[in-house]
């Protein structure tokens, strides 16, 4: 079992979102957090709700798009909070533009955000859970990182890289015989904002998830060790429907409505 009671718990994304939820969460389950974020105003409202909570929290505001800021705030943690126990990875960012309409400058900050960011957080504090022999990794992936779908090319591709990092990374783990635990997430569409507008045709096999529900199963889900989290259970079925040729999975999508998911796309403003 993962034990949040004492663990220094470092969530990127912190200043809304799941993020906020998870750091708020964390804090109930007595641990000291240490918040990532580029909005400052959002992060220092979480930080004076955790302190309300009587909670152990710091901010720091960086760009997550940004290798060398990230590299340079990882190290400040470091220095001034010392090494992480528990890493989430949960900041992400959605353009909802097809792949013609994104620029390369959206392609490349989803790329950026989305996948890359873990890299430098992971190389950043891994080193010390290694030496701690102890830690875990938490990767917010998606259902998108688990079956493609239109105006979504480009996120639909960093979730897969999500995914593939994590798997990758736990083969490595235990090659390494390292008992560093991970966690991947794949949450089908959170009502958090970030996906306004989107819709789904079958609410009771693939519904809009609660935030709060969501944040409950992936607390739940790391302090149970499990190596992946999917939802709802409706997606675990994806890898079956996979067997079938590409026409008749298209097919299965459609007809559950995945292609049309994104046709009245909002996203947070």
């Amino acid at each position: 079992m993962t034990d949040f009671r004492g663990a220094h718990v470092l969530i990127t994304g912190a200043a809304s979102g799941l993020g906020r939820l998870i750091a708020l969460d964390s804090v109930r389950r007595k641990a000291r957090v240490t918040l990532l974020d580029r909005d400052e105003k959002g992060l220092g409202k979480v930080c004076e709700e955790t302190y309300a909570m009587g909670g152990d929290s710091e901010g720091f505001v960086v760009d997550l798009s940004s290798r060398e800021a990230v590299q340079a705030t990882c190290a400040e943690v470091l220095t001034h909070r010392g090494g992480v126990d528990i890493l989430i990875n949960n900041a992400g960012i959605v353009s909802g533009k097809t792949l013609l309409e994104c620029s390369d400058e959206d392609i490349l900050h989803t790329f950026q955000v989305n996948v890359l960011a873990h890299f430098w957080t992971v190389r950043a504090f891994l080193p010390g859970m290694m030496a701690a022999g102890k830690g875990h990794i938490v990767t917010v992936a998606s259902a998108a990182g688990l079956a493609g779908t239109s105006r979504l090319v480009d996120y639909c591709s960093s979730k897969f890289a999500s995914v593939g990092f994590d798997e990758s990374l736990r083969m490595e783990l235990k090659q390494l015989n390292s008992p560093i635990r991970t966690t991947v997430v794949c949450p089908f569409f959170i009502d958090t904002g970030m996906f306004e507008g989107a819709k789904t045709r079958f609410a009771w096999l693939l519904p809009i998830l609660q935030p709060d529900y969501v944040v409950r199963r992936i607390m739940k889900a790391i302090e149970g060790n499990r190596s992946r989290l999917i939802m709802p259970r409706f997606v675990m079925t994806l890898p079956v429907v996979r067997v079938l040729p590409p026409f008749l999975f298209d097919a299965v999508l459609g007809f559950f409505g995945v292609h049309q998911s994104m046709d009245g796309f909002k996203g947070r403003h």
